[in-house]
């Protein structure tokens, strides 16, 4: 099994596709580069000319592959789709690269998947038992394998069936050689978003990856909803019972691009709202307000605003690390956090310290920080997280770790701030996530979203465990899982 070894919550896919204009592998490029963030493994495209598929895949970043001309003339064609892979399920193989593409008997199919479902493991053991033969480790394949086993005749029918036997959260954009086709899961889990172009549609998981290509954005995907797109002519099925929607809360606090919007407003809006209230609850005396770069960012600088604490840059970020450093030898790895930050000397130097992170998952990595603000002469280190604490496993396409792993799972706040090594520690608590996330009082209807990391109340429940100690992050379909 994928060890979980970073000290955040990482990304889960970015998923793009564009249907019946000229360039759209070009297109695809430019919107996978927007949605970077969510995925640094892997990345691919497929298009589709009017009679043959094209497919690239790369480990790696969008830029480092898919900006010359030579490999954009390999993916000819009018129709296209892209993901940026980061491996929720899955070892980080070439084959499980995605999109994934098939010959079915009525025409090729082209998928890309952003999220994870929680009954992969028995969906697949079920079908290998009945003779189908995988090439990759990922729930995604299971998708293909479904709609390659559906009696239907049309394609949406095929979809439409496969939806009804997989759970979990995801948002696909499916490539045929008529139709550009979008589904986001039934709570609205994982993010889908639709644009315009030219007259052309665009699926894409976040809004900033229409803002690249200056296309126009018309609307959220809802929960539950089916787009098929052919001949710049969208049409929408809702198959499901229509039930409450369930977005992802950590789309809001931290994985969306702070451009990107979520509900009608700007990620980095709610960002700064989660700091504000994380003032309201917990003001200490202190001389500055200093973010961990550069998740912590936004609230820091709404934390200020409110608390009136002036705001400094007092750790700064190397953006230039780089993938060397992920698994370092064990002599650059002693070095820690100052790989990736360094500390203002000048500016911290005999001051007390409000650190502000949107959230705390292991706590490696903010003891590193605390020590390094105290090595630079801080005196006191005040600690505020700009969510509640993380004390549950994700399984709907967020890497984290076990709740053996979660340092809140396991201690409570004395302890986690005797572990970090700071002079205080807050969260901010449900309530005031919920100010911040939402616009009219809801009569404290929680959760209405997906916040399952503080509260345990999953909305879907993960089929492929048994018990609570047996509860893990479903991050492979391994050879013994699958045995």
């Amino acid at each position: 099994m994928i060890k979980f070894k970073s000290d955040k919550l990482r990304e889960e896919c970015g998923v793009f596709g564009v249907s019946n204009t000229e360039d759209a592998a070009t297109l695809v490029a430019l919107g996978l580069h927007a949605l970077q963030h969510r995925g640094q493994e892997g990345c691919g495209i497929v298009s589709f000319d009017g009679k043959n598929y094209h497919s690239e895949k790369r480990h790696g970043l969008v830029g480092d592959h898919f900006t010359s001309s030579e490999v954009l003339k390999k993916l000819p064609g009018n129709s296209a789709i892209g993901h940026n892979r980061y491996s929720t399920t899955g070892d980080n193989s070439l084959r499980n690269i995605q999109p994934f593409f098939a010959d079915l008997q009525y025409g090729g199919l082209s998928i890309a998947h952003n999220g994870n479902l929680t009954n992969a493991i028995s969906l697949r053991n079920n079908l290998v038992k009945n003779g189908s033969i995988f090439r990759t480790t990922s729930d995604t394949e299971t998708i293909v394998q479904l709609i390659a086993k559906s009696k239907r005749e049309k394609i949406v029918d095929k979809i439409i069936e496969t939806l009804f036997k997989i759970q979990g959260g995801y948002a696909l954009v499916i490539l045929t050689n008529k139709k550009l086709i979008g589904v986001r899961d039934p709570m609205g889990i994982r993010p889908l978003v639709i644009g315009k172009l030219n007259g052309s549609y665009i699926l894409a998981s976040e809004t900033c990856a229409l803002d690249i290509i200056d296309a126009k954005f018309i609307r959220e995907v809802e929960n539950g909803e089916v787009i098929v797109i052919e001949n710049n002519e969208l049409k929408s099925y809702m198959p499901f019972t229509k039930v409450k929607s369930r977005p992802c809360v950590f789309e809001y606090i931290y994985f969306a691009r702070p451009d990107s919007i979520l509900n009608g407003e700007c990620a980095y809006e709610y960002r700064k709202r989660l700091g504000i209230e994380l003032a309201k609850e917990s003001v200490s005396d202190a001389d500055l307000v200093v973010p961990v770069p550069d998740s912590g960012v936004p609230a820091a600088i709404g934390y200020s605003q409110f608390s009136k604490i002036p705001f400094e840059l007092g750790l700064i970020r190397n953006h230039y690390v780089g993938r060397t450093f992920i698994e370092p030898t064990q002599n650059i790895r002693s070095l820690g956090v100052k790989l990736k930050l360094s500390s203002t000397k000048s500016i911290l130097k005999n001051k007390s310290v409000i650190l502000i992170d949107d959230s705390l998952v292991r706590g490696t990595t903010c003891n590193k920080i605390v020590k390094m603000l105290y090595k630079a002469g801080v005196r006191k280190v005040h600690v505020k997280i700009a969510c509640p604490e993380i004390k549950f496993p994700d399984f709907y396409g967020v890497d984290m770790p076990t709740k053996k792993e979660l340092l809140s799972g396991n201690k409570n706040v004395d302890e986690i701030k005797k572990y970090i090594g700071s002079d205080s520690l807050n969260f901010l608590s449900i309530e005031g996530l919920y100010k911040a996330l939402v616009k009219e009082k809801r009569n404290n209807n929680y959760p209405q979203f997906s916040d399952h990391y503080f509260t345990g109340e999953y909305p879907i429940k993960p089929l492929d465990n048994l018990g609570d100690e047996k509860i893990t992050q479903l991050s492979l379909l391994s050879s013994k899982s699958i045995s």
